[in-house]
């Protein structure tokens, strides 16, 4: 069956392919539930803050805006029974300082809200203000213990900090209490770098920086990072979270392991740690080679299912990983046991 690009039909015509295509409990009479764990939204709380568009085209804001019409209607269309929230970039890392905290609580309180309203269909990664370490700690820890999150979201530098600093550790040694990831999302890179890096292609070519090359580049060096300062070593059990299958790291591991490790360079154990402590979403990459690489360089257990709705099509997602050439057992892991049993779902 040819996949049908819902985001590009009228809402109408998505409900009628929704009411069409979900067959069953999980969709398409399969006993497989899908669950997303990168799907973003976006709520007036944290988003007027930037100017309430963010920049954003209307068909998609129509789509980050709504919780609870064209966003079932489109699950629903492609058989996935639940989504992860995150909200939309940029996310707390590029607020001002006096309002970061108060716009944090007031997110993840609206973003609670809308999870308790549909509890069968959503769950969601809180927002937390990382320029303000310890009260990010203390955010992350409300919105696990009392609003019921599962974990944070992080995008990109915080206020031009890489997120390795020593600074920014108690939220990390919060979230390895807890037991609960830090999603690393991409952002946009620093201006300077986009001055030297990738002026005047940025201009030609918008995405240059964003989804095509710069995006990966960022949450990649990101990871890296932090495997290199040396914090899994003191929280050995922090768990971190990157997408669009692991931002080119499973590819090149083999590569880093052997360069980091080589006479004369103090020992890092990269793979070892990756392997250990991190887990790769399939967002927005859908792409039989990337997965095969990453099955055969990381433990299936460590792969969750993703779209990043809206930018990416729920059925193209779905369906691709539901017709790729691997064993079910390894299908089922991927589409949400590995969710369920990081997410505690």
């Amino acid at each position: 069956m040819g996949a049908i690009a819902l985001t590009n039909l009228s809402d109408g015509e998505a409900a009628a392919a929704g009411e069409s295509s979900r067959v069953g409990n999980f969709g398409y009479g399969a006993a497989r539930k899908v669950i997303a764990v990168e799907e973003h939204f976006m709520h007036p709380s944290l988003s007027d803050h930037f100017g309430g568009a963010a920049h954003q085209p209307p068909r998609l804001l129509k789509r980050l805006y709504d919780y609870a019409e064209i966003r079932i209607r489109e699950m629903d269309a492609a058989g996935i029974d639940m989504q992860v929230l995150s909200h939309q970039s940029p996310g707390s890392q590029r607020l001002s300082e006096d309002v970061a905290v108060s716009a944090c609580r007031s997110v993840n309180d609206a973003l609670a809200g809308i999870v308790s309203e549909q509890p069968d269909r959503f769950r969601g990664f809180a927002m937390i203000p990382t320029m303000h370490p310890l009260a990010a700690a203390d955010e992350l820890k409300r919105s696990v213990e009392e609003l019921g999150l599962k974990g944070a979201m992080i995008h990109g530098l915080s206020r031009g900090k890489f997120v390795d600093d020593a600074s920014f550790w108690p939220i990390f040694a919060q979230a390895e209490s807890l037991s609960v990831p830090i999603y690393l999302h991409p952002a946009l890179p620093d201006r300077s770098v986009v001055e030297r890096y990738y002026a005047p292609y940025d201009q030609i070519q918008p995405d240059f920086i964003r989804a095509a090359w710069g995006f990966g580049v960022e949450a990649g060096t990101q990871a890296v990072r932090l495997v290199l300062s040396g914090i899994f070593k003191k929280h050995p059990e922090l768990k971190i979270l990157l997408g669009h299958l692991g931002e080119a790291i499973p590819f090149l591991l083999p590569r880093i392991d052997e360069a980091l490790d080589r006479q004369g360079n103090v020992p890092t154990g990269f793979s070892d740690v990756f392997r250990k402590n991190f887990w790769v979403t399939t967002s927005g990459f859908f792409s039989d080679a990337a997965l095969r690489c990453c099955l055969d360089t990381l433990a299936p257990g460590r792969i969750l299912f993703a779209v990043d709705w809206p930018y990416a099509d729920n059925k193209h997602g779905a369906d691709w990983l539901r017709t790729i050439d691997i064993d079910d057992e390894t299908k089922e892991a991927i589409f949400s046991r590995n969710a369920e049993s990081l997410l505690k779902i």
